[in-house]
């Protein structure tokens, strides 16, 4: 059964491209501020953005995060994904993809399924804003690696350069984030930059 619905969401990679709306993913180590970079930049552009999959999927689970729960999650990430782009208003903002998947699976569980490094690779991104560890860390239940927001970035940015992806580094002030970030994303909608 698993096999047939990996094949299925290899097929369903096809739909994802076809989607006129620019995709923008907030991408790096835990507690960077994220999921906060897409609900602003959501309502800047006057558009929705995509939440991270995982975080409610553990709530439900009320358990940690074991290796069977990966395809699952990867799986409720981009059927997400793929609903929210149809309603998206020129741009979606996507708080991580299944890059980050990947890069957790390994993290965690020396690995990752084939199936979801392929597609990882294979779905479409206009750009990545890759946070930097540069702000304070926030506890919350999911988290659990201050330690090593570090190396989570370095590995966050060879994945990133490993599937060839457009980035640009979010880093410093919440304020020079923002500003950053909607610049960035000003240029990929071929606009100059709003106030």
């Amino acid at each position: 059964m698993a096999d047939t619905q990996d094949k299925a969401a290899l097929r369903g990679e096809a739909r994802q491209a076809d989607a006129e709306a620019k995709r923008v993913v907030v991408f790096g180590p835990e507690s960077t501020g994220k999921t906060t970079l897409c609900q602003q930049l959501a309502e800047h552009f006057g558009t929705v953005w995509v939440p991270e999959y995982i975080r409610g999927y553990l709530d439900r689970k009320g358990a940690p995060c074991e290796p069977a729960d990966i395809p699952l999650i990867a799986r409720g990430q981009m059927a997400t994904e793929d609903e929210l782009a149809r309603q998206a208003k020129g741009v979606l903002f996507c708080d991580t993809d299944l890059t980050m998947t990947v890069v957790y699976a390994r993290l965690y569980y020396g690995a990752c399924p084939e199936w979801i490094e392929q597609i990882a690779a294979a779905r479409r991104y206009d750009l990545h804003l890759l946070t930097g560890v540069d702000v304070p860390w926030v506890h919350d239940p999911q988290r659990d690696m201050p330690h090593r927001r570090q190396e989570i970035f370095e590995r966050c940015r060879a994945a990133l350069e490993a599937t060839g992806r457009r980035y640009v580094l979010v880093r410093g002030s919440w304020e020079e984030r923002s500003r950053r970030a909607r610049e960035a994303v000003e240029e990929i909608l071929g606009r100059g930059a709003e106030g």
